[in-house]
């Protein structure tokens, strides 16, 4: 990916997660960015590519924080994993916002469907192969399923305010120690 289309993704990363999806706009998005609109629409053909490319950047930008699991044990593996999306930092703050966003936003614009579901598929293969090595005896698909769902549920929580970090955390690793069992 070029610097100049990284620039504006995560340009529209931080706009998405200040002012939402239905706050997105191209000259906002520009401004951020410190291109012109036409290089906005050269690189994503219109709104609707901007939200796509926006939402796969989301998902990679988690990848980097959620990968650093420094534990050879996979029930470790799948607790740091799951934990790093609730950390009290910008970049996961950041990111956690716009993928809220996005996600609920595919409920009015189905031409995000079938790249969230391709990205939230991947994220849960990721953890079912973990789920699945701490305990075989497991479905481990479906642990991965709930455990998926909870941080994102848990996540849009602390972000609304309606639970602290500390707390979202605690609940996580208890149902993380309940479904490995």
């Amino acid at each position: 990916m070029s610097e100049r289309r990284t620039q504006m993704l995560e340009a529209a990363v931080r706009v998405i997660a200040q002012d939402g999806v239905r706050g997105l706009r191209v000259e906002k998005l520009a401004a951020e960015a410190g291109v012109s609109t036409a290089l906005i629409y050269y690189h994503f053909k219109d709104r609707a590519g901007i939200l796509r490319a926006a939402l796969e950047h989301v998902n990679h930008r988690a990848q980097t924080y959620t990968g650093e699991v420094t534990s050879d044990d996979p029930r470790t593996q799948v607790e740091q994993m799951l934990l790093a999306e609730l950390q009290d930092t910008d970049v996961v703050r950041e990111t956690s916002v716009a993928w809220g966003e996005l996600r609920a936003s595919a409920a009015f614009h189905p031409e995000l469907r079938a790249t969230l579901l391709s990205t939230t598929e991947a994220w849960n293969a990721d953890v079912e192969t973990l789920v699945r090595q701490a305990n075989p005896d497991l479905d481990a698909a479906a642990a991965a399923e709930r455990l998926t769902a909870l941080v994102e549920g848990l996540s849009e929580r602390w972000h609304s305010g309606s639970l602290t970090l500390g707390r979202a955390r605690e609940l996580l690793a208890g149902a993380v120690e309940r479904e490995l069992g």
